[in-house]
């Protein structure tokens, strides 16, 4: 029995689509068949229909970064048979639990040819050869350029034959605008992909306990033993002197209250700091007692006896140098914390892993003010002034990576990020190695292996705390809270190979059935949760369910959350894509996710969305805003089939280039923090300025991209008269 969805988000979609009214089609009616046909599901009696005959076959070279993540089940991981949650039991080369669900409810039939590639990958492998497969996976602008190219089918044609797909993007504009590859005809060449959206993305995670052990507390701070601080290379960020006003949201989470940071009552603790280091020998004692001492005198006694709320609290009020100073009295009094003569500050998921460690000058951007470095799009974002900027050639963006360089001096960040050994998370946080770092919530406060006890100097506590206070110029240049990691259309997608379909309008009907019914209400659902086995239901077999954002959504079974630590350690995102065969493309909700997140992660994870909902925590927006700053800039730029190849030109500043996010590859600013600057044309910061603008192309790169985005705008326009 069809189960109730009682989101209002997915509801209001679903009415939507009775409103919707035909028009024809630009290509090849999708009607015509010529067989007894299924038909896509649809709650208007007017809508065009989708028809296809049972049991068409889709080849489909997709799925997400490697062959475990496929629609099909690979060797690795159901070795001879593994039976799930749903009492199944599923054997190497078997649909995955979603897939299945899908071909029942569409009749038809999927053939495996994934080749178990990453996205980008997986599209290479099969551009010369798409007469082979119908559906394949790509980055978005992979998809979008081969596209334009007239390698793939234009769905736009078809949105009037997909009510629900087409009432989703109507209610997203970015999301519109994200995913048009051509603004002469508006054509779509790929399904977009979420990984969530409209909601924060990675977060600063921190040892909280470590912090109140640091900082709570009557009288002073003492330890048997201590390291002396480092020579000081980090130099104040924040003012010297005068006030500042921040916004915070009050302790209890029920309104925003304004505090005082008095530099001219406590002076700047960085600066407090170094004199010290300058007039002789700092120890982690000392230094703890100065932060404790700035921390009462600064906010006025604010914080009372818990100051480690300035950091971990639902009014923490942080900033970078405050940090710096944390990180500190961290890594000096490594005893205390963890009873060893090291621990490391700073570090990333994975330090020997290129994909994770940019995850570090992502950071920086959120510290330091600086617009471009968690881009939807390269390192692209919309100014002030209406135009797209380039975070690689913004001075700006130098001065923030040289302030993370001398944190790396100072040993603030891991040695093992500097020196790129194999590290990764659960090791850090399993040995109580490391303090902090900028991740995803949900996949690393998993990591929280044992509790507090009552005296709270048990076990780990690493949980997300607030974004930190930040000098941001949305034209007015003051001091807040903004967070460029904002969930929008992903780098990935699914295109419809159009000498795959080829003229077979069978085919070409069920992908873009496919497609339309992902984006149902029943589709988002499974693409999510996997099919309703996976679910708790009522005895009426409507879902139980909680409220998440305001939102009535599914709760998942017992057995299936039994099932995630069992098999995937609690980590939802693998346990989805490996075991049920969702979240792999489409809308993917954070409420399975949610209810997956470990208890001090919630925590966390709560005080953000509340500061979020108040207001205290700015971000871009899904749609072309009044004030540019506050506009997301699009997944993928609409530019010419000439303008691409101009792009693909400029070797430096493609993918693979001199600012590669891959996990093989290199990144400049990744080598700006480890170890400064260095190398022909990159040797200081104005002189790798002007060779990125330059000798790199990036001038002409940047003209490509404003031309493409103009003619967006001009596109938007016209779509909203």
């Amino acid at each position: 029995m069809k189960k109730k969805i009682l989101s209002s988000m997915l509801a209001l979609m679903l009415v939507m689509c009775c409103f919707l009214t035909a028009c024809g089609p630009a290509q090849a009616d999708p009607t015509d068949s010529g067989d007894t046909g299924n038909e896509t599901q649809s709650s208007s009696d007017t809508a065009l229909k989708l028809e296809y005959a049972d049991g068409t076959v889709l080849r489909m070279a997709t799925g997400y970064n490697n062959s475990k993540t496929g629609l099909f089940f690979d060797p690795e991981v159901a070795g001879e048979g593994i039976t799930l949650a749903d009492g199944n039991t599923y054997k190497s080369g078997d649909l995955k639990p979603t897939w299945v669900e899908v071909q029942n409810v569409l009749n038809i039939t999927f053939e495996n040819k994934y080749q178990g590639n990453s996205a980008s990958n997986e599209f290479k492998y099969w551009v010369e050869q798409l007469d082979q497969v119908d559906m394949v996976s790509g980055t978005a602008s992979q998809l979008s350029e081969n596209g334009v190219a007239g390698k793939l089918v234009n769905i736009a044609e078809y949105l009037d034959y997909m009510p629900n797909f087409k009432a989703y993007l109507d209610e997203n504009p970015i999301v519109r605008l994200s995913i048009t590859g051509d603004t002469t005809t508006g054509a779509i060449y790929f399904s977009p992909y979420f990984d969530g959206v409209n909601d924060i993305e990675r977060m600063p995670l921190m040892r909280t306990d470590w912090v109140e052990k640091l900082l709570n507390g009557e009288g002073e701070f003492t330890a048997e033993k201590s390291a002396n601080l480092k020579s000081a290379v980090y130099e104040p960020y924040m003012p010297t002197s005068g006030k500042v006003e921040i916004e915070v949201v009050k302790a209890d989470g029920s309104a925003v209250e304004t505090i005082n940071k008095d530099y001219d009552a406590a002076g700047n603790i960085v600066q407090t700091m170094n004199d010290a280091l300058a007039a002789g020998t700092v120890t982690g004692v000392q230094a703890v007692n100065m932060l404790r001492t700035y921390i009462d005198e600064a906010y006025d006694g604010y914080y009372g006896t818990d100051r480690a709320d300035l950091f971990i609290g639902q009014n923490a009020a942080w900033d970078a140098d405050e940090l710096v100073a944390l990180l500190r009295c961290v890594v000096a009094n490594a005893q205390t914390l963890n009873g060893t003569d090291t621990v490391q500050g700073l570090f990333s998921r994975e330090d020997d892993n290129n994909q994770r460690r940019v995850d570090m000058f992502r950071f920086t951007g959120t510290l330091f003010g600086v617009r471009g470095l968690e881009s939807r799009q390269d390192y692209l974002y919309v100014g002030t002034d209406g135009k797209l900027h380039d975070a690689r050639q913004e001075e700006e963006t130098y001065v923030a990576l040289e302030r993370m360089n001398a944190m790396a001096e100072e040993g603030l960040i891991s040695s093992s990020f500097i020196k790129t050994e194999d590290t990764d998370t659960k090791t850090m946080l399993a040995n109580d190695a490391g303090f902090m770092h900028y991740d995803y919530n949900q996949t690393q406060t998993v990591y929280n292996e044992t509790e507090l006890n009552q005296d709270g100097d048990t076990g780990e506590k690493y949980m997300a705390v607030m974004v930190p206070v930040a000098r941001w110029n949305d034209g007015t240049e003051k001091y807040m809270r903004f967070t460029e990691s904002w969930r929008s259309v992903k780098t990935d997608g699914w295109g419809i190979s159009l000498a795959g379909v080829g003229d077979d309008t069978n085919k070409l009907n069920a992908a873009l059935a496919l497609i339309d019914y992902a984006y149902s209400p029943e589709g988002q659902i499974l693409m999510s949760y996997g099919p309703d086995a996976f679910i708790k239901t009522n005895a009426d077999g409507s879902y139980v369910t909680f409220n998440f954002n305001g939102t009535e959504m599914p709760v998942i079974a017992d057995a299936t959350y039994e099932e995630l630590w069992e098999k995937a350690s609690g980590n939802y995102t693998n346990y989805a894509r490996q075991y049920l065969g969702s979240t792999l493309s489409f809308v993917k909700s954070q409420a399975f996710e949610y209810q997956c997140t470990h208890e001090v992660g919630k925590e966390g994870a709560g005080y953000i969305s509340t500061a979020i909902g108040l207001g205290t925590i700015k971000h871009p927006e899904l749609a072309v805003t009044e004030n540019s700053w506050y506009t997301s800039v699009p997944t993928v730029l609409p530019n010419t089939k000439e303008e691409n190849n101009m792009l693909a030109s400029y070797p430096e500043l493609q993918s693979s280039g001199k600012f590669s996010q891959s996990k093989d590859g290199e990144n400049l600013f990744v080598n700006i923090i480890t170890g400064g600057y260095s190398g022909d044309g990159t040797s200081n910061r104005s002189e790798t300025v002007n060779t990125v603008s330059s000798t790199w192309n990036g001038s002409a790169y940047l003209s490509l991209k404003q031309d493409a985005w103009d003619r967006l705008l001009d596109y938007y326009e016209e779509l909203s008269k």
